[in-house]
């Protein structure tokens, strides 16, 4: 066979092989350290607004082990990443199937708090497997342009009592890398639950698996 031939074949060959590999859908965790304290870290986390750190708290899939003026020791996606002044890391979050997955870690409670983002509004959320749906308060379903008066209204028995609730449908749910769209939840008249309750119309849509203090949720699909 000449060669033009043969190196003809052996392309079709290669580019039949790489089409024929699983595609990996990465889910990326971009950290930059913008301010050092002794037990604080100043960080932009994905391209959002900084947050202050303090040693311990988690949020988005980063938790700041420690720091000083001079650096800060990271867990990135169970990565541990050592940063100075200015630089900046990127992790990627996935499981061996390439599926997004972001891991939270408990604080001193044995609570899962941790930061989403509703139809792009910034919230914080407690994991809570015990509510049906996600559940959030009036001042925050408005600040997520939740339009929830129009909503299905029922009543629901809480710590303080029976409230009004309204049955709604969020746009965007996205947690780090993982992003849930239509997702069930509940809004409650006034000022609780004072976080949203991540219940089970979006961690039925993950995997969840449990290691010591850290959780890893992963999309289904």
């Amino acid at each position: 066979m000449p060669n033009a031939i043969m190196c003809k074949f052996s392309l079709c060959v290669l580019v039949l092989l790489l089409t024929a590999l699983p595609i990996r859908v990465m889910a990326e965790t971009r950290v930059n350290v913008v301010g050092l304290f002794n037990h604080k870290a100043v960080v932009i986390i994905n391209g959002g607004k900084p947050k202050t750190l303090s040693v311990g708290e988690s949020r988005e899939g980063v938790k700041l082990l420690e720091a000083d003026s001079a650096s800060a020791k990271f867990l990135i996606e169970g990565k541990v990443k050592v940063l100075g002044m200015g630089q900046a890391a990127s992790v990627v979050g996935d499981d061996a199937s390439g599926r997004p997955s972001v891991t939270l870690y408990a604080n001193m409670q044995g609570h899962f708090i941790s930061e989403c983002y509703i139809n792009g509004a910034p919230l914080k959320f407690l994991v809570d497997t015990g509510a049906t749906t996600v559940a959030l308060n009036s001042g925050d379903a408005k600040f997520a342009k939740i339009d929830y008066k129009r909503g299905e209204p029922v009543l629901v028995g809480t710590a303080n009592g029976v409230v009004t609730a309204y049955r709604v449908t969020i746009a965007t749910l996205k947690i780090g890398g993982i992003t849930l769209n239509q997702v069930e939840a509940s809004v409650l008249e006034g000022g609780s639950p004072s976080i949203v309750l991540m219940g089970m119309s979006a961690l039925n849509r993950l995997n969840m698996q449990r290691q010591d203090i850290a959780m890893t949720l992963t999309k289904k699909y």
